[in-house]
């Protein structure tokens, strides 16, 4: 008997082109559903599985695979003893295994009923597929297009065998982690709980040159069937994405979105190495970028850009003077993207992709695991301020309070930033010590403190903070209180007339 191929796909890309090489090289076709019909339409030569195995497919096609002809043709060692018990059985090899699986993510994605999505679960694929992987001495596995035209030579070295069955078998690992996810609750793929196990089932999407450094190999990887709006950003403009400016335009939006959700208004936050370092509110996109900018001229060079809005001509010229390594935003039109590749044609300038299917998980690497953890997603609604001074915070420090316990939230603890007219008027983040955080954040400020408003990530430990800030000209502070000295620091602030307001939820970011 010849060589036999079972052929069964669900994408049938290249299928039919595949098929025809095969039986024009003498291979003898089995095949199913509807990747049979497909064959015989096109007519290449193919066999149904259930004329070899002499058994109908039953139970609306759930079985039709789970056969001894099948697997054992599939499994058989190809020495005497494995060949002979086939023979008696009147079974041949099968040589080649060409599968992929139902849809169950597109499925899932697609929004379908349970039912529908639980019969997309595929059973004879992956035994198929596992099967042949682990015979892959005598059997080519292929779950991939892409791969078919090495099934076609002559001979397939024992190296590419191997590297085929890994693939299939990450293949398999990455369907059954899907299907996990949904069963426990999450039906976008990724989980949201702290499970005893975690799989990473994570797919390459973008290379990039390096690492944060050059020495360090790098590449960008989805989790899952997540998508994120940097992640899948489109490049309208400017040089390919580096491993820091992926990791810098995600911190970048991550707190646009979340100011922009707060009131009306365009945002724009500028981010160098992790940490805001300039982010203003305005009634347009040029004037959010332009106060934003000149929050901290120094440390915007250099940095990475998210605005909440529409970048038109008029905003991207003003950012002629200033070096950027990226710009993202919702839209831009295509003047400014012409400008930009014109006059700045290093900047990478990004449209936003949508945040979809994103796990609420947050991973932090360690040698040899991970440290995991839910995100910090608590918003400001969530919590219940208490002011613990006499003097109440007059509205304009309450929205100032507000805006600059979100830029808190995001940079690297311990962190202060002051805030005044709904921009950053100082920051001081990454310190070892919180009354370094606030030197650094007033000394950012110089006179911009007077009548700014600040919010620290976590408690102060002593009201060394406060007379700081109140020696600054600071009028009102944001923190999350349940320190031991707690009522000295309160003290301090009416002392020193300040007002003073406890979140009782803080935001360390390490």
């Amino acid at each position: 008997m010849g060589k036999q191929a079972l052929i069964s796909v669900s994408d049938k890309t290249g299928v039919v082109e595949f098929g025809r090489s095969l039986t024009e090289r003498g291979w003898t076709l089995l095949s199913t559903g509807g990747t049979f019909a497909a064959l015989q339409e096109a007519g290449v030569p193919v066999t149904a599985v259930s004329d070899m195995t002499g058994f109908p497919e039953m139970l609306d096609g759930r079985v039709k695979t789970l056969h001894p002809a099948i697997h054992g043709g599939i499994l058989a060692r190809r020495e005497d003893g494995h060949l002979a018990e086939l023979a008696a059985q009147g079974f041949g090899t099968i040589d080649l295994v060409c599968v992929n699986l139902y849809p169950f993510r597109e499925t899932v994605a697609r929004g379908a009923p349970d039912a529908d999505v639980i019969e997309n679960i595929d059973i004879g694929g992956p035994a198929m597929i596992r099967s042949a992987a682990k015979n892959h001495a005598g059997v080519l596995v292929l779950v991939d297009p892409a791969d078919y035209e090495l099934a076609l030579q002559d001979e397939v070295s024992g190296t590419e065998r191997r590297r085929l069955a890994a693939k299939a078998y990450r293949h398999t690992s990455e369907y059954d982690a899907a299907i996990t996810a949904y069963l426990e609750g999450d039906s976008d793929e990724l989980p949201t709980r702290l499970p005893p196990e975690l799989t990473l089932n994570l797919s390459k999407v973008a290379e990039v040159r390096y690492g944060e450094n050059p020495h360090q190999p790098g590449a960008i990887y989805r989790w899952g069937g997540a998508h994120g709006p940097v992640m899948d950003a489109r490049v309208v403009a400017g040089k390919p994405m580096s491993f820091n400016n992926y990791a810098d335009a995600d911190a970048a939006w991550a707190l646009c979105t979340e100011l922009a959700a707060q009131e009306e208004g365009m945002v724009c936050v500028a981010v160098k190495h992790g940490n805001p370092c300039g982010v203003a509110r305005a009634n347009d996109v040029r004037a959010a970028w332009e106060l934003a900018r000149d929050a901290d001229t120094l440390s915007v060079f250099g940095g990475v850009v998210a605005v909440s809005g529409r970048v038109d001509l008029n905003a991207a010229q003003a950012m002629r003077g200033t070096f950027l390594e990226v710009l993202i935003a919702p839209d831009v039109t295509p003047e400014a993207v012409e400008w930009f590749a014109a006059k700045k044609p290093d900047l990478r300038v990004l449209i936003a992709g949508k945040a979809e299917a994103v796990s609420v998980l947050d991973l932090r690497p360690l040698v040899g695991g991970f440290a995991v953890q839910e995100r910090d997603t608590r918003p400001w609604d969530d919590l219940c301020p208490e002011v613990v001074t006499t003097r109440q915070p007059r509205d304009e420090e309450w929205n100032d309070l507000r805006f600059a316990w979100a830029v808190v939230k995001h940079a690297r603890s311990n962190a202060v930033v002051l805030a005044r007219g709904g921009v950053s008027v100082g920051l001081g983040a990454g310190a070892v010590s919180r009354i370094w955080a606030a030197e650094r954040a007033v000394a950012n400020a110089g006179e911009r403190a007077h009548g700014a408003s600040l919010a620290s990530e976590a408690f102060f430990p002593f009201d060394d903070v406060v007379r700081l800030a109140a020696g600054a000209g600071v009028t009102a502070i944001l923190q999350p209180g349940g320190a031991k000295r707690d009522p000295e620091v309160i003290a301090a602030a009416n002392e020193l007339g300040l007002s003073m307001v406890f979140t009782g939820s803080r935001h360390f970011r390490h």
